[in-house]
């Protein structure tokens, strides 16, 4: 039986992994992390904690590995860029290090960034593999470190590493740090009664390609598994939305009469103006597609909040 191990799997896209696999295959799956997940087999570590990941790895023995843990809000790195990057590359180092010690060789699928990109250009749109990283805040540069230790482990170590690099990804289950669950919350919360009919917003002009989480794990699947190692897959829908058009199908999905106003406290410093990704290696190589409607998606996001601020109460 494959014997998986997911690293953040008690993260927003980690829980949407695990329920697919357990869909998906019969793999006998493993969490690695501080606390236990679910009913997940569990081999207890920090990331930074080289010892306690050899001793994890060791005992897991995956064939396959998703590492997803990683901090992951770039406005936190701007408030701690140390401990974003040593949590993102770090993490990773200590990963590879104890899979070579425990002389295994498993699949690796690195989950990477769009944010790597940073501030592309209007002729790079739509975004390949093949586009320079130019990353613009402390996440997108650990992110971009990960990238490349990825690929330095498999050129110099022969470490079946396959590189991801995801776009926005939204779905039910996201907290609310995040574009579309924070207007989400706000409209359930008003839709309640619980606050003003009033949703503060930072910038709508910004367009940006968003993929359901549930399409994003089973490309992460898809290229686990039919993936080359040594290749990096952009995954994404390929359609820039403004985050206007977000804000306004979630008013939509609502019957309140809600306002907007600008919050200059949400306007994120170096916003690249338009981000679409180009997926077409991984289409060409696993056949994935999109599944989810962007409507359908936003649905789901917001009946995942009202469910959230009814228990709350």
């Amino acid at each position: 039986m494959t014997r998986a191990l997911i690293t953040g799997a008690s993260g927003f896209a980690g829980q949407h992994l695990v329920r697919y696999l357990r869909a998906a295959t019969d793999w006998e799956l493993w969490s690695l992390g501080r606390a236990p997940v679910g009913d997940l087999a569990f081999a207890g570590a920090d990331l930074l904690d080289r010892a306690a990941v050899s001793q994890a790895v060791a005992q897991a023995r995956p064939d396959v590995v998703f590492h997803l843990a990683a901090q992951s809000f770039v406005p936190a790195s701007f408030d701690d860029p140390e401990a974003t990057l040593s949590t993102n590359l770090i993490g990773q180092l200590h990963l590879f290090q104890a899979i070579a010690q425990a002389k295994l060789d498993p699949t690796v699928l690195v989950v990477s960034s769009n944010e790597v990109y940073g501030m592309v250009r209007p002729g790079d749109i739509p975004v390949s593999e093949d586009t320079p990283l130019r990353p613009a805040n402390p996440y997108a540069v650990s992110k971009a470190a990960q990238d490349l230790l990825a690929g330095q482990w498999f050129y110099s170590q022969g470490l079946k590493v396959i590189r991801a690099r995801p776009f926005n990804h939204i779905g039910p289950g996201q907290k609310a740090q995040f574009v579309a669950p924070a207007f989400a919350r706000q409209i359930a919360t008003i839709e309640r009664g619980g606050q003003e009919p009033l949703v503060r917003v930072g910038n709508l002009e910004a367009r940006r390609d968003f993929t359901d989480v549930r399409d994003v794990v089973r490309a992460y699947y898809l290229a686990a598994t039919s993936g080359v190692p040594g290749e990096i897959y952009n995954i994404g829908s390929g359609r820039a939305v403004a985050i206007q058009t977000i804000l306004d199908t979630l008013r939509e999905l609502s019957a309140a009469e809600i306002a907007v106003e600008i919050d200059p406290a949400k306007m994120r410093p170096a916003d690249v103006p338009t981000i679409a990704c180009d997926a077409s290696r991984l289409i060409s190589r696993t056949g994935w597609h999109c599944e989810y409607s962007l409507r359908q998606t936003l649905a789901d996001v917001l009946d995942d909040w009202r469910v959230r601020v009814a228990s709350d109460g």
